[in-house]
């Protein structure tokens, strides 16, 4: 435990711009003051220097306290956004009534709402209190969940579809910015991989749910309306819970005494990644479009999507198609879910502990590789078994995107530029599920094989975008290093000086090129 010092009042003075045409010239070493909109929320709280200073045990006891807080919440919120967003998996094998064209269609209509709303829900979530922004939108997404049960037309549910897409695209860039504002950077991986399991352990959980209501008879309600039911009622649950328990960020965490919110700032001071601004800073926007970084994320996240729209929609179709009934189907597709949710919680605590975003990546995607030869050469074999043994393994490729998530999340700073290229990574995700959707047509059922294909052949590819971003920020960090070395010798900096300078601009709402403290994660 420690005393917190009073902290002297900041001065204002204009903040020097960011010039893409150097690096170098974007480093401010000497600044002193910031103006309170172009600083970070952070400096409400704190000074620009560290004037508290927290025991190891302290810092280990708020953490716990943090990881029994937000993870928590934040899984349930990914818990009910995946059974929502896969609950057109269940009802296709419960007598729902689309098939076809119209069932790739109103997969598709999920996607498209999301993708339409990504920039626009991201602008208003900076704007505004991002905890409470989220938890309005699960509880709307709730409610429309359980009107797909009222839907007489296919256009009605089409529409439906959509707006839950709409109300669902604000989700993963508000739990990475909350991950990456009370996380360290050797943390976040592990807790985003917390929330992120959800996805694999919806797949075990809907499974028996949906094989449990597969007995009703449907004398008075289809069982794939009542499906709807209960997991809209979920959502609305779930969107309170997050209304009243989750904190907006460090600096407005009602949960924490005012000592612990500056233990939580100062825990992260270091990282250079701060915390929260909410102006929209147009040098951001422009850095982060420029940023070569950011279109290798988009493309990584487009090879992992597409296969993602194709598996979350048809994997229950394609154990069905090895001659199963729908009720067996059910109950033979959880084990994936307990494979894929292995892979995502060891790939969180590989990454971390080893302090690597792309290797967890590679290791992810090589099942899913030979789980799609095995899907394909064994097509037609009778073997059963062998079958479902590649469908659990092809499902491990979707941990590589919360590792994506933790690559944004600790590769990243400038609030304005975090949110921009989380934006255009959820949007890529959205566009990504849409081709996914597609790529599986009719006229290739029940084996699939050119969707089979296609899912292979975009994940080799990925491997080398993989290991092309590991080396960019190698290099990036090579660089930054010789620059350090060269400031310090300049300025004539001792040791005790660089730390105390890295303090200062912690909380500058500095972007990554900006602020020549700030170290990449490869």
């Amino acid at each position: 435990m420690s005393a917190v010092t009073d902290r002297k009042s900041l001065d204002v003075s204009e903040k020097i711009p960011y010039s893409p045409d150097s690096e170098k010239h974007d480093f401010d070493a000497t600044v002193t003051a910031v103006d309170s909109e172009e600083g970070d929320e952070a400096l409400k709280l704190v000074g620009r220097e560290r004037q508290a200073e927290f025991s190891e045990e302290y810092n280990r006891k708020l953490r716990r306290k943090l990881d029994l807080l937000i993870p928590p919440i934040c899984a349930a919120v990914y818990f009910s956004q995946y059974l929502d967003k896969t609950s057109l998996n269940y009802a296709s094998i419960m007598g729902l009534p689309y098939k076809g064209q119209q069932y790739n269609l109103i997969s598709l209509a999920f996607y498209l709402g999301y993708f339409v709303w990504e920039f626009p829900t991201v602008y208003i979530s900076q704007k505004l209190r991002v905890a409470k922004y989220l938890g309005i939108n699960v509880i709307v997404w709730g409610i429309i969940l359980m009107l797909h049960s009222v839907a007489t037309s296919f256009g009605g549910f089409f529409a439906l579809r959509f707006l839950l897409g709409m109300c669902e695209s604000c989700v993963a860039p508000i739990l990475i910015l909350i991950i990456s504002m009370f996380y360290k950077k050797d943390e976040q991986a592990a807790r985003i991989s917390w929330f992120y399991v959800m996805v694999s352990l919806t797949q075990i959980f809907g499974g028996f749910v949906a094989y449990g209501v597969s007995y009703y008879d449907g004398a008075r309600l289809a069982p794939w309306k009542i499906i709807y039911l209960l997991l809209g009622g979920l959502a609305i649950l779930v969107g309170i819970a997050v209304i009243i328990w989750l904190p907006d960020s460090p600096v407005h965490a009602w949960q924490l005494t005012t000592e612990e919110r500056i233990a939580a700032l100062e825990r992260v001071r270091d990282d250079q990644g701060g915390t929260e601004n909410k102006k929209w800073k147009k040098d951001q926007i422009v850095e982060a479009l420029t940023d070569v970084r950011t279109w290798l994320i988009v493309l990584s996240t487009m090879l992992t999507s597409i296969p993602n729209g194709a598996l979350s929609n048809f994997s229950n179709i394609i154990v069905k198609s090895f001659g199963y009934t729908s009720k067996q189907t059910l109950i033979l597709s959880t084990p994936a879910g307990a494979v894929a949710a292995a892979m995502t919680l060891f790939c969180g605590w590989y990454s971390d502990k080893k302090n690597e975003r792309m290797l967890p990546i590679v290791i992810a995607l090589i099942p899913t590789i030979v789980g799609a030869a095995m899907l394909i050469g064994l097509n037609d074999s009778g073997k059963k078994g062998a079958l479902l043994f590649a469908v659990y393994i092809i499902g491990t490729f979707g941990s590589a995107l919360s590792t994506i998530y933790a690559y944004n999340a600790s590769n990243t700073s400038g609030h304005t530029k975090k949110n921009t290229i989380n934006a255009l990574t959820m949007a890529t995700f959205s566009v990504g599920n849409i081709i996914g959707t597609e790529i599986f047509q009719a006229k290739d059922a029940p084996a699939y094989i050119p969707g089979k294909v296609a899912i292979m052949v975009l994940l080799i590819v990925q491997l080398f975008v993989s290991f092309l971003l590991r080396w960019i920020n190698i290099r990036l960090n090579a660089k930054r290093k010789v620059m350090l070395a060269e400031e310090k010798e300049r300025r004539g900096w001792t040791d005790a000086d660089v730390q105390k300078e890295r303090e200062r601009h912690a909380f500058l709402d500095l972007t990554d090129k900006q602020n020549m403290f700030f170290v990449y994660t490869a």
